[in-house]
């Protein structure tokens, strides 16, 4: 076994320990032995089942609460967004290329380009399926740009409370946004979703910017219902869709770097005084849990998702050659193939397609939707300590750019004289 992958799956392990001791641990579906061995078979979608809305909900997760009525159908665009061919719903392919993989359970699925905005291949590109957690991509880019990194937020008992997958925040711990947003990306955790989303003014706060800036990417297929993809009333993406939201977040460097991360330390946090005999929770190193990244040559990373409606959903990208993927899946199933292996299938035949080959485009991010930034509604009240420095510079002047860029390479060459010395030693 690669060393590597030896220390991947020991500190997923202890993570898991650690986390699962200090929160109750909760198993990830995606990682289940399916229970039949019936085969699976994809499901046929040329007659555009899914047009308007996505399947029926196999649970109560999509009931409006009282008083309230489910939202209507999101409009369909006409023409389609991206390209006439796009329209089409059954497996949308170059002329003249060969046949797409086969083993592949997801419903929809799609393959593009992440720097030319081409898309390769497709099947049903803008049919409507529920995200799961890949809508944290959208959550992700939100915050990225809203947030302060350096400030300290003081985890509370709602975001230890939250649903599903949990990266193991505590009451009373201190986490800097930066950390939040590795438990957000990497480890999937709802609990980082919900701290992320009280400092944009709440969940409805938030997934309100969220489907403010699906809409200005002409990600018409998208609507959030919560901030971390678990489901709810009206909640939709599609393929194309969730390849535009990943591509504009690829576009944020941390992002890029927190896809690409393995494994990173975790805080703790403190005893809780009303619990008899609690005492002070460790911290703990949590890994990616997307297997793409350890497994696929030229694997740059990517987001999971898991609900009972959604189903496996999965989006990652890869370089190769100088061409840098990107890959969708929705509405899938961990049969025949687990959704990564699913993805790097589909990965190989989009980098064995000839240059050029195209069924349709993603919007122009530049030209069609600008880059603004969300402005908070309100200060964020959670916050322990701030520090002045943006969390980005892309409204710094040109002069502070410079400046900045300038102590960062002598800082890094500082870091690499002492890392040399330091193996000299050892």
């Amino acid at each position: 076994m690669k060393i590597r992958e030896f220390r991947r799956r020991a500190a997923l392990c202890v993570g898991a320990v650690l986390a699962g001791a200090a929160i109750g641990a909760t198993a990830a579906p995606s990682l289940a032995v399916p229970s039949t061995t019936t085969p699976f078979t994809t499901p046929n979608t040329d007659s555009c089942p899914q047009k308007t809305q996505p399947p029926a909900p196999i649970d109560l997760s999509e009931v409006p609460a009282p008083g309230q009525s489910a939202p209507a159908p999101l409009p369909i665009s006409t023409p389609p967004v991206g390209g006439d061919r796009l329209g089409e719903c059954g497996m949308v392919l170059p002329q003249n290329a060969p046949p797409a993989p086969q083993d592949i359970s997801a419903t929809a699925w799609l393959l593009a380009d992440l720097d030319s905005g081409e898309v390769l291949a497709a099947k049903d590109p803008h049919g409507r399926y529920r995200p799961a957690s890949t809508i944290k991509v959208l959550l992700a880019t939100v915050a990225l740009r809203t947030l302060d990194l350096n400030t300290v937020v003081i985890g509370t008992q709602e975001d230890a409370d939250s649903d599903g997958t949990r990266v193991g925040i505590g009451p009373g711990g201190h986490y800097t946004n930066r950390q939040l947003m590795q438990a957000l990306i990497m480890a999937s955790g709802n609990d980082a979703a919900h701290a992320i989303a009280a400092q944009l003014g709440g969940d409805a706060a938030a997934v309100a910017k969220m489907n403010e800036l699906a809409k200005s990417l002409h990600a018409l297929d998208t609507r959030a219902a919560s901030p971390s993809g678990l489901d709810g009333p009206g909640m939709s993406t599609s393929a194309y869709d969730l390849a535009v939201l990943f591509r504009e977040a690829m576009t944020i460097p941390l992002f890029a770097e927190l896809i690409h991360t393995e494994q990173v330390d975790f805080p703790g946090y403190p005893a809780n005084p009303a619990i008899p005999g609690d005492t002070d929770h460790p911290g703990f190193p949590i890994g990616n849990d997307n297997h793409l990244l350890y497994d696929y040559d030229g694997a740059l990373g990517g987001k999971t998702g898991f609900t009972d409606d959604a189903r496996q959903t999965f989006v990652a990208a890869a370089q190769r050659d100088g061409r840098r993927l990107a890959v969708t899946l929705l509405k899938g199933d961990v049969r025949p193939l687990r959704p990564w292996e699913q993805a790097a299938r589909l990965l190989d035949y989009g980098f064995a397609l000839p240059r050029g080959s195209a069924i349709g485009n993603l919007p122009d991010a530049t030209a069609d939707a600008p880059q603004t930034e969300v402005a908070l509604a309100a200060p964020p009240v959670r916050g322990a300590g701030h520090s002045a420095a943006a969390p980005l510079d892309v409204d710094r002047p040109a002069s502070t750019r410079t400046v900045l860029i300038v102590g960062g390479v002598i800082a890094i060459a500082a870091l690499l004289v002492g890392a040399r010395r330091a193996n000299r030693r050892r």
